[in-house]
Parts: C-alpha cells; sequence; structure tokens
C-alpha cells in the first residue's frame, strides 16, 4: 500500500500506463542489492531511491578519496574518507526517505556472497575488477537471482542482464556471463581506472542505464536485455546492441557444467 506522499512522490511513474500504482507497488516490494558504490554504483543506486525500490543494499569496502568526486556522484567532498556504504546511505536518505538501505561494509568474496545476495532479488553489478564481476556473475546463477552487469571502458560501455537460471519465452535456456566472456582477461592485459582513466559522464549514462533495466525488470515492461548486449561507444555517440546466446559448453548451464559452488574463486 502506497501512503499519499508516495503517491504524489512518484506521481509520474503512476500515471504511466506501463508502470502504474501496481508497477510501483512491485518497485516498493522490491530488494535490489548494488555491487559497488563507485562510479556506475552511484547512478545506480540514486535512481533506483528516486523510483521507490524498497529495500536497496549497497556492498563496498572501500572509502571515498578526493579522486573519486570526478564521476561517484552520490558521494560529496565532505565525505572524503568516509565509508563508501555510509556515505551512500546518507545520500540514498536524503533522495528518498522511504526506501530501506542495507549496508554491506565488506569486499564480495567466495565466502560471504551467496550469504549477501540471499537478501535481494535482482544484482546491480558496477564493480570495477575481473574477479568480483565474474564472482558476482557465478554466485547470481548459483542463487538464482537476476543480474543486472555494466562494463566502463575509457569511452566505451556496455551492459546486459542475465537470468541464467531461467527459460526463455520459447523455452530455451537463457545465457550466462560467461556465454558472453568465457574467462577473464589475463592479469595486467587491461589497464585500470587509475592507469587509462575514465569519462565521469559516461559511468552516469551506464549507471542510469542499469537503473533502468532493473526498473524493467521489476516492473515487467518492455522488452529485456537478456540476451543481448547494448554496446556504447561515447566518442561517435553510438548505441549498438548484440544478440547472444547460451553456449552449451559454458560451465555454469552448459551441457556438461563444471561450476557447481564458488570454490574455484577462492
Amino acid at each position: 500500500m502506497l501512503s499519499s506522499e508516495e503517491l504524489e512522490r512518484y506521481a509520474r511513474h503512476i500515471v504511466m500506463r506501463e508502470v502504474g500504482g501496481p508497477g510501483q507497488a512491485k518497485l516498493k516490494a522490491a530488494r535490489v542489492l548494488v555491487v559497488g558504490a563507485g562510479g556506475l554504483g552511484a547512478p545506480t543506486l540514486m535512481y533506483l531511491a528516486a523510483a521507490g525500490v524498497g529495500t536497496i543494499g549497497v556492498v563496498d569496502d572501500d572509502t571515498v578519496s578526493l579522486s573519486n568526486l570526478q564521476r561517484q556522484v552520490i558521494h560529496a567532498t565532505s565525505d572524503v574518507g568516509r565509508a563508501k556504504t555510509d556515505s551512500a546511505r546518507a545520500r540514498i536518505a536524503e533522495i528518498n526517505p522511504h526506501v530501506a538501505v542495507r549496508t554491506h561494509n565488506e569486499r564480495l568474496t567466495a565466502a560471504n556472497a551467496l550469504a549477501v545476495l540471499a537478501g535481494y532479488d535482482v544484482v546491480a553489478d558496477g564493480s570495477d575488477n575481473f574477479a568480483t564481476r565474474y564472482l558476482v556473475s557465478d554466485a547470481c546463477y548459483l542463487a538464482r537471482k537476476t543480474l543486472v552487469t555494466g562494463s566502463l571502458g575509457v569511452f566505451d560501455a556496455s551492459l546486459t542482464t542475465i537470468r541464467a537460471h531461467e527459460p526463455n519465452a520459447k523455452g530455451e535456456v537463457n545465457p550466462t556471463y560467461r556465454c558472453l566472456f568465457p574467462e577473464p582477461p589475463p592479469d595486467g592485459t587491461v589497464p585500470t581506472c587509475a592507469e587509462a582513466g575514465v569519462l565521469g559522464a559516461l559511468a552516469g549514462v551506464l549507471g542510469s542505464l542499469m537503473a533502468l533495466e532493473a526498473i524493467r525488470d521489476i516492473v515487467g515492461f518492455g522488452e529485456s536485455l537478456v540476451g543481448r548486449l547494448l554496446m556504447i561507444d561515447a566518442r561517435s555517440m553510438r548505441f549498438e546492441t548484440l544478440n547472444y546466446a547460451r553456449d552449451p559448453s559454458n560451465p555454469l548451464n552448459g551441457d556438461a557444467p563444471t561450476i557447481k559452488d564458488l570454490s574455484s574463486h577462492i
């Protein structure tokens, strides 16, 4: 049930035929975990909060630094030195006091991932390293959670949604993240954000799209990015979509799966 204040707050959603009161109620009942309160996680968290997602979790073990502020818009100059989870929680409370925030001030690992994910319906992964990205994707499959995962480069970005634990409308098994990228690249072959730089506004674009895709998944309107990879080229301002399907040889839900727990991430 939405209060009179919530009805006014979400009025622009409620008048939409694709959302309406029932859709807004679904958002209020939803529980979304955002992995990382950085460049991608910041706008994702803010738009999920503004949209009225009832419970938002944020997992991050880092503190705010001055160099973060060029793109991590959920944090302010006064937050430098503060835990990102605490800074994010305070900002979300300012955006929407109707949202319950759960903070996990820790690094997601093979030991805690399934326990953390257990409390949520949808996971939005904005992590900045391959180890976490593959851990989250594997854990979401094992925990049967929907995963919205974004990746940010210097002038490029990509986004897809993974529902590998269930079939699509045709009865075909949905693809996993490993159907797209079977293995992470060798250490040192892809420069980090600190080494190569990142366009701050591009992080805002992709993070907003991550929130949009999570909202779309919860409410149920439109066509999702399951089996589709959205690619953004900020140099030419070009958006393209690549279709992909389940790889029978993938180690998660392939014909002969070899990943049955998270022990390979230890």
